[in-house]
């Protein structure tokens, strides 16, 4: 049973993964806590219905697809609507809390607010000895871990990709060093919510379709970067696969409103006893 459940803590924290690393991303690159990072999931989520469903395309293209739309449709909203609030904390928070109303209520008026039901990608389950996994997830699994595998590669090998880690990393000494941070701003908010749409796109097979459905993922990413420390990239990997973990192992062992009280407890005794988070470096 504990082997299970530590499975199923990391399936699910490989999700809180990839939507914290694309918070971080977009705070470390704009200093900007984008409010509206749940209606990307959201969006992600029709995306993938609507491409599966309509244009019948198969799973894995329609998640590449959203990734694709959702880093184009990012980039050119950041540009043409959040430039302003570049590095500007307080009106930045403003200005995505208003982006994250229009989007739900574009998506209530468009789609309804009745839950919509994916078909699941696979059928039946795979053993792993002791341990029994839906297919479905194995599959959501397995392209999460390909996303990841992908962004890393591009981040820590590709000249766009390192110009932009350091950009995150201190703005001043990447301007020092010739490189440009309004160029990467549009790129990095993309990716950012891209990896919210790649999330989203991924778990709308498991869970049910609302324009509501951004809520939760928002909240758990939120708390990811707080352990994880604002800006750190590897400290959202860590805390993602930790709160997982958590989360899974206090479901098995207590009721579901326990496990959320045990998790706000250990965000409080983090702020209290680490506030710059697991791998945080706090502000200069």
């Amino acid at each position: 049973m504990a082997t299970q459940a530590t499975v199923n803590g990391l399936i699910v924290g490989l999700l809180y993964l990839l939507m914290a690393v694309g918070f971080t991303l977009v705070f470390g690159v704009m200093r900007m806590v984008n409010f509206a990072h749940g209606e990307f999931y959201m969006l992600g989520a029709f995306g993938a219905y609507f491409l599966t469903g309509s244009l019948e395309l198969p799973f894995m293209a329609a998640v590449a697809l959203t990734f694709v739309g959702a880093v184009a449709g990012g980039a050119l909203l950041e540009w043409g609507v959040l430039q302003p609030f570049r590095r500007d904390e307080l009106n930045g928070m403003i200005a995505t809390i208003g982006l994250a109303m229009i989007l739900q209520n574009a998506a209530l008026m468009w789609f309804g607010p009745d839950p919509l039901s994916m078909p699941p990608v696979a059928e039946g389950v795979t053993r792993l000895g002791k341990v029994v996994i839906p297919t479905a997830r194995l599959y959501v699994v397995l392209f999460a871990c390909v996303v990841l595998a992908l962004l890393y590669g591009f981040l820590r090998y590709s000249r766009p990709g390192r110009a932009l880690r350091a950009v995150v990393e201190d703005t001043e000494i990447a301007a020092i060093q010739g490189i440009r941070s309004r160029i990467y701003y549009p790129l990095g908010f993309g990716l950012g919510v891209g990896l919210a749409a790649v999330a989203g796109a991924l778990m709308a097979p498991l869970f049910s379709v609302s324009p509501f459905v951004g809520a939760a993922p928002l909240l758990k990413a939120f708390i990811v970067v707080i352990l994880g420390g604002l800006g750190s990239i590897p400290g959202a990997a860590a805390a993602g696969l930790l709160l997982g973990l958590v989360e899974s192992y206090a479901s098995l062992l207590l009721s579901g409103s326990t496990a959320d009280m045990l998790i706000f407890a250990i965000v409080i005794v983090m702020l209290v006893a680490r506030p710059k988070g697991l791998l945080g470096r706090g502000e200069a």
